[in-house]
């Protein structure tokens, strides 16, 4: 818990108790600076407030400390570009037809080689990719 309360007095040191204050909204600097601080016998950062912080600041050390005590690496993910909603499901639709058809001619022969696992392993990769974007797609209707 000391290195996650560490992080966190690190991030508002660094960027500024004014600057933070201002900008994710706290009532004053020294409340925030008195939340922050781990030798301050009272600190006591709630998770909005924390979340508040790492939003205005995007510095994400103290989740990637929270996430390290509990055996956790932190690992950022791109976000696909979204699309328009039909588009990205007409995408979706033909990426797990793609699926269906490289599973359906494997069988065929009762006998899957290793390039068409292969094959096949791509496709459904290609799939679920074309999901984050309908996911994300979704987001921005």
């Amino acid at each position: 818990m000391q290195s996650l309360m560490r992080a966190i007095y690190d991030v508002v040191d660094e960027h500024g108790t004014k600057k933070i204050a201002e900008g994710a909204s706290f009532t004053s600097r020294t409340l925030l600076a008195q939340k922050a601080n781990p030798d301050y016998d009272s600190h006591n950062m709630n998770v909005a407030e924390l979340d508040r912080i790492m939003a205005f600041t995007r510095d994400f050390r103290p989740l990637a400390a929270w996430a390290d005590r509990f055996g956790f690496d932190l690992v950022a993910r791109e976000r696909p570009a979204a699309k328009p909603l039909m588009i990205a499901l007409c995408h979706l639709t033909a990426e797990c037809g793609d699926v269906g058809r490289l599973i359906f001619d494997a069988t065929a022969d009762n006998h899957i080689s290793q390039h068409e696992k292969a094959q096949g392993d791509k496709a459904i990769q290609e799939a679920i990719d074309a999901l984050h974007v309908l996911r994300e797609s979704l987001k921005a209707a």
